[in-house]
């Protein structure tokens, strides 16, 4: 079994829907010191713990995934992925020693390149839709503004192990020239990471031929779409999990509460469209009674669902009003991530109240941040990658009593579509399940259930 410990819910979604997509059976928990009492009869292929760590301190970064990868050992992973954010946002270097210290190794590769959304290696230099990382969307990211694009300096600032690049005039060479590459540093113990340079798909192919046999992994999500292809394939499980029932006649719901130019162009194409789109004005919210925001704003919106209108709700987007949020954040003394969290926890608790109110079970989050909060308020511990929608961005079916249908979206990912093809989705996804479960009986296919 394949575990991976992961930092956010979206990112935890995106490699899980790379192996799922493959064929493997992939499963979420949110972390905690007795995860493992709740893991369902039966592991699955791939096992995917979210630490929820990206803004934590490092220490407790640290703590957490170091405890979460013994607690995957011990559920019975043999080969170990250590996912972060594409562009090295968050704890990278205190995660990664975490897991080799509680492993005791002293070597892994990484590899953060993934093409089919924009982030490519050259030299160890990340660039991201052909900007280098430093002059991109992320340099201005609110919590982890991203000043450097030499992926060998930003994890060599935050770790004592040495680091060392394998650049493309390796890579070009093939599997073989990679693996030999690989022999040499661990041998003449030159580094404790190598990170890998890929500038296309292709290159990640012969990477994964090079690395499948490593014991621990680090990095983007893409490798985990070409691993599968080179490892012994495993017996091919069906999902046999229920969908909740789709209410017609309703709407659905997306909330949305990334800051990423990817999430703003997805919401204003939504506005373009005709559709329900609501501003959560996060200065207002700031300034003004939270309590009566949130009961207006849940009382219109479960009015247009139960009418059979698609909402989406987004916190304030415009560089004006982040600055003014900021600002008046500042004169309460609070941090950016004090504020981040506040407007994902008030995102998370309309969420709630609007899903109970109108009892449609399947739903749109934008944003890992606000994403692990639904979830949290929402008591969604656990999760089944379902469908994918477009690269990186899986539909998932929620271990629970009342099982939710949800799509958890990744703030910098998805074209400016996405939100409406995610409620297409939805609304459609028993049609495919249907399929699916036919396709089953037919093939006389094992269920997911067990392994």
């Amino acid at each position: 079994m394949i575990g991976v410990v992961a930092d956010d819910i979206t990112g935890s979604n995106d490699i899980g829907i790379m192996f799922s997509s493959s064929g493997y059976i992939a499963d979420i928990y949110s972390y905690h010191s007795s995860v493992r009492d709740q893991l369902t009869d039966g592991l699955p292929d791939v096992l995917i713990f979210d630490t929820d760590s990206r803004l934590d301190h490092a220490t407790e970064a640290y703590q957490k995934v170091y405890r979460a990868t013994k607690d995957i050992q011990k559920a019975g992973a043999d080969q170990f992925f250590n996912k972060t954010c594409s562009v090295f946002r968050g704890n990278i270097g205190t995660e990664f020693d975490a897991m080799l210290d509680a492993l005791d190794e002293e070597f892994a590769v990484v590899v953060l390149g993934f093409p089919r959304n924009g982030r490519t290696t050259v030299d160890s230099i990340h660039y991201v839709y052909g900007e280098k990382l430093e002059d991109s969307q992320f340099k201005n990211d609110p919590i982890h503004p991203m000043t450097e694009s030499n992926l060998m300096n930003i994890l060599q600032a935050q770790t004592k192990r040495k680091v060392l690049g394998l650049q493309q005039n390796i890579i070009k060479q093939g599997a073989v020239k990679i693996q030999a590459a690989i022999k040499k540093v661990k041998a003449k113990k030159q580094a404790q990471y190598l990170v890998l340079d890929v500038t296309e798909q292709s290159d990640l192919f012969e990477i994964a031929k090079a690395v499948k046999s490593e014991r621990i992994i680090c990095g983007s999500s893409a490798l985990g779409e070409e691993l599968p292809k080179v490892q012994n394939k495993q017996e091919k499980k069906a999902n046999n999990l229920q969908l909740p029932k789709l209410e017609s006649e309703k709407g659905l719901f997306c909330a949305a509460g990334s800051l990423m130019p990817q999430t703003f162009k997805q919401v204003e194409y939504m506005k373009q469209s005709g559709g329900y789109v609501l501003e959560l004005d996060t200065v207002s919210l700031l300034q003004e009674d939270s309590a009566s925001q949130v009961e207006s704003f849940v009382k219109f919106i479960v009015k247009k669902i139960n009418a059979g209108h698609n909402v989406v709700l987004h916190s304030s987007n415009t560089k004006d009003k982040v600055i003014d949020t900021k600002e008046e954040a500042a004169r309460r003394g609070w941090s950016n991530t004090r504020i981040s969290r506040y407007i994902s926890e008030t995102i998370a608790e309309i969420t709630s109240k609007v899903i109970a109110q109108t009892g449609q079970h399947r739903f749109v989050v934008a944003g890992g941040d606000t994403s692990a909060t639904v979830c949290k308020v929402m008591g969604i511990k656990g999760m089944r990658v379902w469908e994918e929608i477009q690269p990186g961005l899986p539909s998932c079916l929620s271990h629970t009593e009342q099982p939710y249908l949800i799509v958890l979206k990744s703030g910098s990912f998805g074209d400016e579509t996405f939100i409406e093809q995610a409620f297409d989705h939805l609304q459609h996804m028993d049609d495919e399940y249907n399929r699916l479960i036919s396709e089953v009986k037919k093939e006389g296919l094992p269920n997911g259930s067990g392994n």
